[in-house]
């Protein structure tokens, strides 16, 4: 029990230092090797928010440990929502981009739609993981498209800026943490999944419950860092749009991914408490978004205050 709680708190330290150091490498790979700006920004970013919960859902799949792979997925996207930005919204009110109201929250929201829906029958097929992963690729190739003809500033600043800063970094180094960053990932997901299943068979709980609460805040680490660093600094739009594109990469590539890989019972506690609270979260943002084009302290602390009773209810109905 020692040895395997060790080993998540070594597993997640080294998961988010790794995928860190993996992003940065494959961002300043691509641009030595001549991939447009525009592109790598929109798929490092992407994909480097999600890549933690994306290695972890997927061995935890192979492995055969399903709870543990659809738990992380949306319990990274309830914390992302609940605690993330109820923290963020306590150190500073969030002010919302009335485009990302209009399109991005939409498309959180017709997303989400679309998961719980394909939970309904109780199982996720390989078909299912494929539509997912497909509406991935459909929903990237828009967005790309959309800030090519120059509709999405932000997005394009944010690719600028990040393939400007990365392309400092030398190929032979950028290269090295490339495949040191993506093996370390591999290694400590398997570690933190390890020590997940042991602590889950020693309480006598689910691996869904683990999945739900452990590693999914461990995972979300990541978003928790930057977002809070992005509202000091008042660069709210980035605190926004790392969670919707989080939650975005969670629902659509982490699930669709590990479904098509190990297709999956679902049970009945997914649909009637895990996937409600992570929609109920979702259409709740897009109301205080809505309402005042931010979220403002007291809005903060309902999102905060949900999150406490949503894992006080998992932990009081664990044993």
């Amino acid at each position: 029990m020692l040895l395997a709680a060790l080993a998540v708190i070594i597993g997640l330290a080294l998961l988010v230092w790794s995928a860190d150091r993996f992003v940065d490498g494959a961002a300043a790979s691509a641009g030595h090797f001549g991939m447009p700006p525009l592109l790598i920004g929109m798929v490092i970013v992407g994909f480097g928010t999600s890549a933690p919960e994306m290695v972890v859902s997927v061995l935890a799949a192979v492995q055969g440990n399903p709870g543990i792979a659809l738990g992380n997925a949306y319990g990274s996207n309830i914390t992302n929502i609940a605690l993330i930005l109820g923290i963020t919204a306590l150190i500073s009110p969030i002010a919302i981009q009335p485009q990302i109201i209009r399109r991005e929250m939409p498309v959180l929201l017709a997303v989400t739609v679309l998961a719980v829906w394909q939970l309904w029958d109780g199982y996720l097929s390989f078909a299912d993981g494929i539509v997912l992963s497909a509406t991935l690729v459909l929903l990237m190739g828009w967005t790309t498209l959309r800030s090519m003809k120059g509709s999405d500033n932000f997005a394009r600043d944010i690719a600028d800026e990040l393939a400007d800063s990365d392309n400092k970094i030398p190929l032979r180094r950028a290269l090295f943490w490339l495949v040191l960053g993506l093996a370390i990932l591999i290694l400590s997901s398997r570690l933190l999944v390890w020590g997940a299943v042991v602590i889950a068979q020693a309480l006598g709980v689910s691996d869904l419950i683990i999945g739900l609460t452990v590693v999914a805040i461990g995972t979300s680490l990541p978003e928790l860092a930057s977002s809070v660093i992005a509202a000091r600094k008042g660069e709210h739009d980035i605190a926004v749009g790392n969670i919707i594109g989080s939650n975005l990469f969670n629902t659509l590539a982490v699930v669709g991914l590990a479904a098509a890989i190990h297709p999956m019972p679902v049970a009945s506690e997914v649909l009637a408490r895990d996937a409600a609270v992570m929609a109920g979260l979702t259409l709740l943002l897009f109301v205080f978004a809505w309402s005042g084009r931010r979220i403002i302290r007291p809005e903060g602390a309902v999102l905060l205050t949900a999150y406490a009773g949503y894992t006080a209810y998992l932990v009081a109905t664990a044993f």
